[in-house]
C-alpha cells in the first residue's frame, strides 16, 4: 500500500430527526482495498455521498492529494477523481454501451455526435481492463454483470483514483464475482485507492486489506483484514455475537396439516412441471444457482406472472389465482427479491406503505383513517425494530434494510397465513438478516408457513426445515434439513435434465 490519498476527518451530519454521522473517520491509500461496513442505517452510503457532494457535511474535513477539498455536486467529485460505482446500476438501457460510458462528455465532429470515435475509446478502456464486450452493444441486452463491468469502465474514463464500489456483488453470478475481483486486483496495482462497500463477510476476506467499521452513525475502528477474524469485524459492527449455525432438525411437527400445494406448474422456459407442498409452521427453503427459476416459480404462483398449466391448492381446496389480487386474497404474501420494484413506494411514507395492501380495513367512507394507519404502522416499526425517525419518514429515506423491513411489515399486517420470502435478506448487513431470521422463527411458531427462496447456502442450511432444489426450470432434489449438506444441495443444484 502507498501513501495516503483520501483523509475524511470527524465527518457530522444531521438531517431533521437523525443524527446520520457522529464525527466520523475514513483513510484510503493508493494501492488498497478498503471495505467500508456496518449494519444497514449506519452512515456508510451517508459519508460516501457526502464525500461525492451529494450531501453537505455540518463539521470535519475531507483531503484528497494532499489537499482539502469541498465538492458541491458529483460531477466536482468525478473530475477530481473520485467515482461511485453504484448497487442499482445508472445506465439508460435504450442506448449503446458506449454513449452510456461517455453520456454527457460525448466526442463531436463537428456539430455531430463522433460514435466512432467513442466506440474506439470504449473498446480501449475494455481492453485495458481485459474485458470482452461490444461497445455497440444496446446496454439492455447485457447482463447485470457486464453492465457493472461498463460501470467500471466509466469510472477509469473520469481518470479515477479513487473509486467507491456500492455492493458491487449483489446481483453478481459467482463467476461475475471472480472477474469483478480481478479487475479490482488490477486497479489496486495501477495503484487506485479503492473502498468497497459490502456486507458478504467472505468477499471482505478475500479481496480487502483494510476495514473500516461503521455503527449508528459513528465510526468503531479500523482493522488490517489478513489480521482480524470474521467474529472481530462482526462484534465491531453490531456490537454483539451473532451465532450462525446451521439447523439440524426440523421444527415441523409431524402432522403438520399442508397448506400449500403445488402441483405440475408450468410457466414458460424457467417454470417446468414443479410440484411441492408447504405444511403449517414450516420454513421451505428454494436453493439452486442464479437462473435456476426460482423467481419464476413464485412469481407464477402469486399471480405476477402467466402460468400455463398446473393446480394450486390451498388448505385442501383447488384455488385459482391470476392475479397477485387472487393470490393475497387467499392469504399469500409476497416479499419480491427487487424490493423497489415490486415492494414498495419510495416516495411515500413508512405508514402508507405499511397499510398498502390492506388498505380497505384502514378506510373511513373515502378516505383513509391516518390515525389507524399511523398506530398500526407504528406497532410493527417497533416489533421489526425498523431504524427510522418515524412513521411519517419517506422510505426512500431509510437503508436497504430498513426498507426491507418495512415490505415485511406490509405482509403482516395483512395477516398472510403463507408468506414468500424471495432473497429475504440481500444487500442486508449481519445484524438487520439475524433480526429477520428471528422474526420468520416467530411466525412459524405462531403457525404461518413460509417459502424462503435464497441464493445464501449459509442462510438455506440455517432457516430451512426442508429444502427444494431447481436448476434450469426443474425440481432436481428436495431434502429434509436432516440430510442435507452444502454438496448435496450443490449436485441437485447442478443435475441437468
Amino acid at each position: 500500500m502507498g501513501d495516503v490519498i483520501l483523509t475524511m476527518k470527524g465527518i457530522d451530519k444531521s438531517f431533521p430527526g437523525v443524527h446520520a454521522l457522529d464525527h466520523v473517520d475514513l483513510e484510503v491509500r493508493r494501492g488498497e482495498v478498503h471495505a467500508l461496513m456496518g449494519e444497514n442505517g449506519a452512515g456508510k452510503s451517508t459519508l460516501m455521498k457526502v464525500l461525492t457532494g451529494i450531501y453537505s457535511k455540518d463539521e470535519g474535513t475531507i483531503t484528497f492529494e494532499g489537499k482539502e477539498v469541498e465538492f458541491t455536486n458529483p460531477r466536482e467529485a468525478q473530475d477530481a477523481g473520485i467515482v461511485i460505482v453504484h448497487q442499482e446500476l445508472n445506465m439508460l438501457g435504450h442506448l449503446t454501451v458506449a454513449q452510456n460510458i461517455f453520456i454527457g462528455r460525448e466526442f463531436m465532429k463537428g456539430k455531430f455526435i463522433d460514435d466512432r470515435k467513442m466506440n474506439e475509446e470504449a473498446r480501449k478502456l475494455f481492453d485495458q481492463l481485459g474485458i470482452d464486450i461490444d461497445p455497440t452493444e444496446t446496454m439492455s441486452r447485457l447482463t447485470v454483470g457486464k453492465q457493472q463491468m461498463c460501470e467500471i469502465a466509466k469510472a477509469i474514463s473520469h481518470d479515477a483514483k479513487v473509486i467507491i464500489f456500492d455492493e458491487p456483488s449483489a446481483a453478481l453470478t459467482e463467476a461475475e464475482i471472480e472477474e469483478l475481483f480481478k479487475i479490482i486486483r488490477d486497479l489496486r496495482e495501477r495503484q487506485l485507492g479503492i473502498v468497497y462497500i459490502s456486507h458478504r463477510m467472505d468477499e471482505i476476506k478475500v479481496i480487502t486489506d483494510r476495514v473500516t467499521v461503521m455503527r449508528d452513525g459513528g465510526y468503531v475502528g479500523t482493522l488490517i483484514t489478513k489480521d482480524c477474524t470474521k467474529e472481530d469485524i462482526i462484534n465491531m459492527m453490531v456490537g454483539r455475537v451473532i451465532y450462525e449455525d446451521p439447523k439440524t432438525e426440523s421444527q415441523v411437527a409431524k402432522d403438520a396439516p399442508v397448506v400449500l400445494k403445488v402441483e405440475h406448474l408450468n410457466a414458460g422456459r424457467m417454470v417446468q412441471d414443479v410440484s411441492f407442498e408447504l405444511h403449517k409452521g414450516e420454513i421451505l427453503g428454494f436453493s439452486g444457482l442464479m437462473g435456476a427459476g426460482r423467481t419464476e416459480t413464485m412469481r407464477a404462483l402469486f399471480g405476477a406472472d402467466p402460468k400455463q398449466s398446473g393446480d394450486i391448492y390451498i388448505n385442501g381446496e383447488k384455488v385459482d389465482i391470476k392475479t397477485p389480487k387472487d393470490a393475497v386474497s387467499h392469504g399469500i404474501g409476497y416479499l419480491s427479491e427487487d424490493r423497489k420494484r415490486f415492494g414498495i413506494i419510495v416516495d411515500k411514507t413508512v405508514a402508507e406503505n405499511s397499510t398498502m395492501a390492506s388498505l380497505d380495513e384502514y378506510m373511513k367512507g373515502l378516505f383513509i383513517d391516518k390515525k389507524k394507519e399511523k398506530e398500526v404502522a407504528q406497532k410493527y416499526v417497533d416489533i421489526l425494530k425498523t431504524k427510522t425517525p418515524g412513521v411519517d419518514q419517506l422510505v426512500v429515506n431509510l437503508s436497504g434494510g430498513n426498507q426491507q423491513k418495512v415490505v415485511i411489515a406490509k405482509w403482516l399486517v395483512r395477516n398472510c397465513d403463507i408468506l414468500i420470502f424471495d432473497e429475504p435478506t440481500r444487500g442486508i448487513d449481519v445484524g438487520a438478516k439475524s433480526e429477520i431470521y428471528h422474526l420468520m422463527n416467530e411466525l412459524v411458531a405462531e403457525g404461518k408457513s413460509i417459502i424462503m427462496v435464497s441464493s445464501e447456502m449459509t442462510e438455506i442450511l440455517r432457516m430451512s426445515d426442508r429444502i427444494v432444489i431447481m436448476c434450469e426450470g426443474r425440481k432436481t432434489g428436495e431434502l429434509g434439513i436432516e440430510e442435507a449438506t452444502q454438496e448435496r444441495i450443490m449436485h441437485a443444484a447442478t443435475l441437468r435434465n
